[in-house]
C-alpha cells in the first residue's frame, strides 16, 4: 500500500469547470458537498483506503526561522492572488492508478447548483523512506 495526499485548493490550480467560489453557494449547496465528500470517505473506510481527512480555513501565514534571538518572520495573512489548500485527505492505496481514480471521483464533488465541480486536485505520494544522498538526483 502506499499513501498519497489529495489536496484541494482554494486557488492556484486550474479553474475548475464549475467554478463558483463556495461563498455564493447556498447553504444546501454547501451541504451537499460536504455531505459527498463524508460520504467518499466512509466508502473508503469501508476498504481500508482511508487514513484521514480535514478542512482548513482560509486564513493563515507563511513563517520562517529569522536567526538566533530573533522572532519568526511572518508572510500573512495571505493576499489574495496566494495558493491557499482548502483541505486534505490522506489515503492509502495499493497504487498510483487506484489514486488517480479516486482523486478523479472526488473532483466531481458537486458545487454550485448541484452540479459537478471538477475541480483539480493535487495528487502527492508520501516519501516511503528518506533517501540517502546517492538516491537523490542532485542538480
Amino acid at each position: 500500500m502506499a499513501k498519497y495526499l489529495l489536496l484541494k485548493h482554494y486557488r492556484g490550480a486550474p479553474a475548475s469547470v464549475n467554478d463558483v467560489p463556495m461563498d455564493q453557494w447556498t447553504p444546501e449547496e454547501i451541504s451537499a458537498h460536504v455531505r459527498y465528500m463524508n460520504e467518499f470517505a466512509a466508502r473508503l473506510e469501508e476498504t481500508g483506503e482511508f487514513v484521514d481527512s480535514q478542512a482548513l480555513a482560509a486564513e493563515g501565514s507563511f513563517v520562517r526561522y529569522d536567526g538566533e534571538g530573533r522572532p519568526p518572520v511572518t508572510d500573512g495573512p495571505f493576499a489574495e492572488t496566494k495558493d491557499l489548500i482548502a483541505g486534505w485527505m490522506v489515503i492509502d492505496v495499493d497504487s498510483y492508478e487506484r489514486a488517480v481514480e479516486l482523486a478523479g471521483e472526488l473532483s466531481a464533488a458537486p458545487g454550485k447548483g448541484g452540479e459537478p465541480i471538477h475541480e483539480w486536485l493535487e495528487l502527492r505520494p508520501f516519501l516511503g523512506a528518506h533517501p540517502t544522498v546517492t538516491e537523490c538526483t542532485l542538480k
